[in-house]
């Protein structure tokens, strides 16, 4: 009241000053909140489900800054399954952030359910290019004909073997065969007077949660000439691990823990138990090669291919963003396949970048790691996760199911024990596909 006062009572030259500079006041903070406006706009949040992905996010957005000096990029990364219910909760309401870092068998639920968008005409022609990705990447990018996800980097096994602990058990190279993974195994196992093994022959994924554990029960059934499921030309689904060679690899992880004790659920396992030599073998992906790098410098080891084929699980950015916050999200996805940035993540994260026309060989020279990763014959074989929304339900149930068989001492030896086994847990998987309208006929 005071001030409006004021300026109502003064002289009529004094008052156009004062309401000239209040006019410049006011001004000045309009121009200063759209500044500050602008600045927010160029603010994108990345949600990733692998914490050591953070600084590669950080890196592109840098690489943004030539165009974007005012952008910030925030990343919040986290472990896979806290991601996965992290979105399970914000897509639906729309919380999420612009940028989604996600596997394609995962985003699917989202994509049918309309939370994630169709990428760009942009993005869509630089996914499309076949220069820049191989037919099965661009595939799982698309979902009815548009593209929904920019292909960023993937999960690929291999061997990691200990070549000291090789040398030691006379072996001179990585296992070719299923039958030499198991004499190898039985070879390595480092045993206490008692004959208990203290260091594992081969690490094998017993324990734990998730549906990683049915994940590499798959590898090691692919092996075998198998698969979980498998899709028919109808586009249904049919449940196929009930079989030889569910059987074959059922009986491998049985006769590893019972028979041959080789390794039991209960021993230091994974990544951890390489780097700090307490297994001799185990299969893993490409991120491995980094931690090691951080954690266990002086390791020797070596990486090999699997018999057949491995798992390859892509994974791509999509977006649920709109309007200017979409812009500059599938911007963002492009800027992350820059050449320079796609070397950067191999050699610096260890993750496989899924572009193709890059030029890795520095990377590989400097890691001879990478070369299971990046060069496989013509004929190795390639499988991944199916893009159908009780995918996740599918591995999880399965993966509960197996940990139990894995301490069931009454399957080793016994065919008809296992069989029984694998015919229940497919009798679970086709109830989950049924309800989904996914099932076939065999």
């Amino acid at each position: 009241m005071t001030d409006r006062h004021a300026i109502a009572t003064l002289p009529p030259v004094g008052r156009r000053s004062v309401l000239a500079r209040a006019s410049l006041a006011i001004g000045a903070g309009a121009l200063a909140l759209l500044l500050g406006g602008a600045a927010q706009a160029q603010t994108v949040t990345v949600w990733s489900g692998y914490p050591e992905m953070e600084p590669f996010y950080k890196k592109v957005g840098e690489s943004l800054k030539k165009k974007y000096p005012n952008l910030q990029v925030k990343v919040e990364a986290i472990p896979l399954r806290e991601h996965e219910k992290r979105l399970a909760l914000a897509l639906p309401s729309g919380s999420a952030a612009e940028v989604i870092e996600l596997a394609n068998s995962t985003a699917q639920r989202y994509i049918e359910a309309g939370l994630m968008k169709a990428a760009p005409d942009d993005a869509a022609k630089f996914v499309g290019n076949t220069a820049y990705f191989d037919d099965f990447i661009r595939k799982t990018a698309t979902v009815g004909g548009k593209v929904y996800g920019v292909p960023l980097f993937r999960g690929q096994g291999a061997l990691y073997y200990n070549t000291e602990k090789f040398a030691k058990a006379g072996l001179s190279s990585p296992p070719k065969t299923m039958a030499e993974y198991t004499d190898f195994a039985k070879k390595l196992t480092e045993r206490d007077g008692s004959g208990k093994a203290t260091v594992s022959g081969w690490s094998m994924r017993l324990s734990g949660g998730g549906a990683g554990i049915a994940e590499k029960f798959w590898i090691n059934m692919f092996q075998f000439g198998g698969n979980l499921i498998e899709e028919q030309a109808d586009g249904k689904w049919v449940t196929t691990y009930a079989s030889e060679a569910g059987r074959k690899a059922l009986r491998l992880y049985v006769d590893n823990v019972f028979t041959d004790k080789v390794v039991t659920p209960e021993m230091p396992a994974d990544a951890d138990a390489f780097e700090r030599e307490q297994t001799a073998m185990f299969i893993r992906e490409s991120w491995v090669i980094g931690d090691i790098a951080q954690k266990a410098p002086k390791l020797k080891y070596g990486t090999a291919l699997l018999p057949r084929g491995t798992i390859v699980a892509p994974v791509f950015i999509y977006s649920g963003a709109e309007g200017e916050k979409a812009k500059l999200a599938w911007e963002f996805a492009l800027a992350a396949n820059e050449p320079e940035n796609a070397v950067w993540l191999l050699d610096n994260v260890g993750w496989l970048p899924n572009r193709k026309d890059v030029d890795y060989s520095p990377v590989v020279a400097k890691t001879p790691a990478f070369k299971a990763f990046v060069e496989y014959p013509k004929d190795y074989a390639f499988f991944t996760l199916p893009a159908i929304a009780p995918v996740e339900e599918i591995l999880s149930r399965l993966a509960a199911r197996l940990v139990k068989a894995f301490a069931d001492p009454s399957l080793a030896g016994n065919d008809a024990a296992i069989d029984a086994f694998l015919k229940e847990a497919a009798a679970e998987t086709d109830t989950i596909l049924k309800r989904a309208n996914l099932l076939g006929t065999k």
